[in-house]
């Protein structure tokens, strides 16, 4: 089975780092980095709002928990976001690339 990942980065430099590092260590296919993306939340009890970068992550279900290990290692946030969404149907050629290009 297959997933989507999303997170978020303060700048465009750390999203390509964290990025680079999956796709090096094969704990997921592609990264597409968007900018432009606009965050408001509530973090210690005040209501923020800031420019992120999104990073949407493709990879196995079986390989979440390493890449969150690994996001949290390489992010600088104190809490940063890592959700998983389940891929329900793609494109035979597209998901077998994926699988073909994570590790396992």
């Amino acid at each position: 089975m297959y997933a989507v990942i999303l997170s978020t980065a303060n700048d465009r430099g750390q999203a390509d780092r964290i990025a680079q590092r999956l796709v090096e260590d094969e704990l997921v296919a592609c990264v597409n980095i968007v900018e432009g993306v606009q965050s408001v939340y509530k973090w210690k009890g005040k209501v923020q709002t800031d420019a992120e970068v999104l990073m949407v992550m493709k990879t196995r279900v079986e390989l979440y928990k390493d890449v969150e290990e690994a996001v949290l290692a390489l992010h600088p946030y104190e809490v940063p976001e890592i959700i998983m969404l389940p891929i329900q149907d793609g494109s035979a050629a597209y998901l077998n690339w994926l699988n073909d290009s994570t590790r396992g």
